[in-house]
C-alpha cells in the first residue's frame, strides 16, 4: 500500500537588500568526525542557542466571505466591510534571513492567508507578515515583518552537506511551540516524490511533524542546510522519511524573490531522458541528459542542438542525470549565456546558449495605466498553466508578481489571477489588454479575474 505524501501543517490550529544579495556563510570545508573523549558529554547546547532564535512560528488566517463579491468593491460602493463565514487557521514555521525581518517559509504554509502573524522564540510581541514573493514550483515562500535587530541564520553550502552528519530539525510541531529533533542525513538528491515541480530534496530521519514546515534543518555547527517541506506517512505523523529543500535552491529562490517578488527561470526548450542501458552502446559516456526532443524558436534550436545529442555538463558543471540538468538550468536567470558540453556521434562538442524566461514575457501594466502600478502580467502559455494548474478551457493573462504595497496590491490583486475580461471585452492575450486599457484609460471600468476557479470583480478608475 502506498504511504502518503503530506505538505507539512497542521490545519486549525547578514542578508542586506540591494542590487545583490549577501547571505552571512558558516565557514565552508568543515571537518567531518565524531568526539572521541571518554569523559564528555556530547552537547549542542551552545550551538543551537542561536539557530533556535533564527526559527519562527508562523500563524495564518483564511476567512471565507459571503459570495464572490470583491471586498474593497463592497466597502467603497455600501460603506461597510463583509460578514466572514468563517475562519481556518493553520500553523508553520519559517526561518529568519536578515536582521531587518525577512524570513523565508514553505509556500503552502501562506498560500491563501488572509493574514499572517509571526511570533519569535522569547518574545511575547505577535508581529503581522506580509509576503514579498511566492514560488509554488520550489514550494518557497518570503515573507517580512516589521522589527530590527533580528538574528538571522548562518547558511551553509550544499557541497558542505554528506550522508550521516549529524543533524537537527527545528520548528513547532502541532503547535506545541519551539522543538528540537535530531537525525541524520539519510539521502541526497531526491527527486521523483510528487511534491513539487522542481525537486532535489535532502531526506532525512530527523523527527519531523505537522507544524515543521517551513523550519530548519541545521547542521551540527548550527547552519542552515535547508528548508524543512515534507513527510511520506501512513498516520499522519513521523515515520523518519522527511524532505528539506536543500539550501543552494533555498539561496537562489529566496534571493530572486528578494529582489524581484518571483522566480524567473532558466528556460532550454528541450525533452530529455536518461541513458539506459540499450543506449550505453552509442556513447562513449554512461550518464547525461539525452535530448528526445527539441521545441521550435526555442534557445536549443537557435543554439544547434539536435535529438540524440548526450549533455554531459552546463558550464563545466557535470550532469548525471535528466533532473540534474533542469535544476541546473533553471538555476540561471533568463538571457544569461552558458556553455553546453554534448556529445554528439560519440565526438564532444560546445555550444552557446543564450536562456529565454520559462515564463515568458512579462508586462508591467503600469507602462500602459499608471494605476496599475505594481502589477506583472504575463500570457498563458504551458508553463504556468501547469505552475497553476489552470486548465485549457480559461483563457486570459495571468498575474505572475504584484509588488508588495503597489496600488495593485492595495487593489486586492494576487499573483495567479487571470485578467479574463474587462467591461464587456474579452481578455485572450497582453494585446487585448493593451488596447483595451488604452481605450478605457481614465474611465471607470469592471475588471474580471478568475482566481483558483472563482470570479472576482475589481473596479479600477
Amino acid at each position: 500500500m502506498l504511504k502518503n505524501i503530506i505538505l507539512i501543517f497542521a490545519i486549525f490550529t547578514n542578508l542586506i537588500i540591494a542590487k545583490n544579495i549577501s547571505f552571512e556563510n558558516a565557514p565552508e570545508n568543515p571537518i567531518h568526525r565524531l568526539p572521541n573523549n571518554q569523559n564528555e558529554i556530547l552537547s549542542f547546547n551552545s550551538i543551537l542557542k542561536n539557530s533556535i532564535n533564527s526559527v519562527v512560528n508562523i500563524s495564518t488566517k483564511k476567512i471565507n466571505y459571503q459570495g464572490n463579491i470583491n471586498r474593497k468593491f463592497f466597502r467603497e460602493f455600501y460603506g461597510m466591510d463583509l460578514p466572514p463565514q468563517k475562519s481556518a487557521n493553520s500553523l508553520g514555521s519559517g526561518v529568519i534571513v536578515s536582521k531587518d525581518g525577512y524570513i523565508v517559509t514553505n509556500n503552502h504554509v501562506i498560500e491563501g492567508a488572509d493574514e499572517i502573524s509571526v511570533t519569535i522564540n522569547n518574545r511575547d510581541k505577535e508581529y503581522i507578515a506580509k509576503v514579498i514573493g511566492r514560488d509554488k514550483d520550489s514550494d518557497l515562500a518570503v515573507i517580512k515583518i516589521d522589527a530590527n535587530n533580528l538574528i538571522p541564520i548562518k547558511f551553509s553550502n550544499i557541497k558542505d552537506v554528506k550522508i550521516g552528519d549529524v543533524v537537527f530539525a527545528i520548528g513547532d510541531p502541532f503547535g506545541v511551540g519551539q522543538t528540537v529533533t535530531q537525525g541524520i542525513i539519510s539521502a541526497m538528491n531526491k527527486y521523483g516524490v510528487g511534491i513539487n515541480k522542481y525537486e532535489n530534496f535532502i531526506q532525512t530521519d530527523a523527527s519531523i511533524n505537522p507544524g515543521n514546515s517551513g523550519g530548519a534543518l541545521i547542521d551540527s555547527r548550527g547552519a542552515l542546510i535547508g528548508i524543512n517541506s515534507a513527510i511520506i506517512s501512513s498516520s499522519g505523523g513521523n515515520n523518519g522519511v522527511g524532505f528539506t529543500i536543500p539550501i543552494d535552491m533555498v539561496k537562489n529562490v529566496v534571493t530572486k524573490l528578494i529582489e524581484k517578488g518571483r522566480v524567473d527561470r532558466g528556460f532550454m526548450g528541450v525533452n530529455i531522458s536518461k541513458v539506459t542501458k540499450e543506449l550505453q552502446p552509442l556513447y562513449k559516456r554512461k550518464n547525461g541528459a539525452i535530448v528526445v526532443d527539441i521545441q521550435n524558436n526555442s534557445p536549443a534550436q537557435k543554439a544547434g542542438l539536435k535529438r540524440g545529442d548526450l549533455i554531459y555538463a552546463i558550464n563545466n558543471q557535470t550532469v548525471k542525470e535528466p533532473h540534474e540538468l533542469q535544476h541546473i538550468v533553471m538555476s540561471y536567470n533568463p538571457n544569461e549565456t552558458i556553455t553546453i558540453s554534448i556529445e554528439r556521434d560519440k565526438v564532444d562538442i560546445i555550444k552557446k546558449l543564450k536562456l529565454s524566461n520559462l515564463n515568458g514575457d512579462i508586462l508591467l501594466l503600469g507602462t500602459i495605466d499608471k494605476s496599475f502600478d505594481g502589477l506583472y502580467i504575463s500570457n498563458l502559455n504551458t508553463q504556468n498553466r501547469q505552475r497553476f494548474n489552470i486548465p485549457n478551457r480559461i483563457q486570459g493573462v495571468i498575474v505572475e508578481k504584484v509588488e508588495p504595497n503597489s496600488q495593485a496590491d492595495i487593489d486586492g490583486f494576487q499573483i495567479g489571477d487571470i485578467i479574463i475580461q474587462v467591461e464587456n471585452n474579452s481578455i485572450e492575450n497582453i494585446n487585448d489588454i493593451k488596447n483595451i486599457f488604452k481605450y478605457y484609460k481614465n474611465r471607470t471600468k469592471r475588471i474580471y479575474i478568475n482566481r483558483r476557479g472563482t470570479i472576482f470583480m475589481i473596479v479600477k478608475r
